[in-house]
């Protein structure tokens, strides 16, 4: 069974083509891939992730408030009850803003300019690290 992805846009950013660029790449690649779109509320995000039963939400943040949005999506997802449920991000994010991210809950971070091929690698893991919990 393919893994399933959320992928959203959270907050006022307006710019989705690197979403979509990522959720072709992973579509490409096998996963199942819901793209919830743009200006997105985190407790929206949570609710529409534990209603498709997803294992992981990819975050799309240009706007620079990354480290915010992710800690209430995560926070989001505790409160649903999906702690489970593997949040990664991506987008405009300096390298100092990393650690902060994984703190927040991130299990994995994407700064602008990765390759996609090292995106669906990362999500490849971190989906044979959920199977292998299970």
């Amino acid at each position: 069974m393919p893994t399933r992805v959320l992928i959203a846009k959270p907050g006022l950013d307006g710019h989705d083509r690197g979403a979509k660029l990522v959720a072709r790449a992973l579509r490409d690649a096998g996963f199942e891939v819901i793209y919830l779109g743009l200006r997105q509320r985190p407790d929206a995000i949570a609710s529409v992730a534990v209603q498709e039963d997803v294992q992981v939400v990819g975050l799309s943040i240009l706007s620079g408030a990354h480290v915010p949005l992710t800690a209430k999506t995560a926070e989001a997802l505790r409160a649903a009850g999906a702690d489970d449920i593997k949040l990664v991000v991506g987008g405009t994010i300096p390298s100092k803003d990393v650690a902060r991210l994984q703190a927040a809950g991130a299990a994995a971070v994407f700064p602008t300019g990765t390759d996609l091929d090292v995106v669906v690698d990362a999500m490849r893991a971190l989906a044979q690290n959920m199977d292998s919990v299970s």
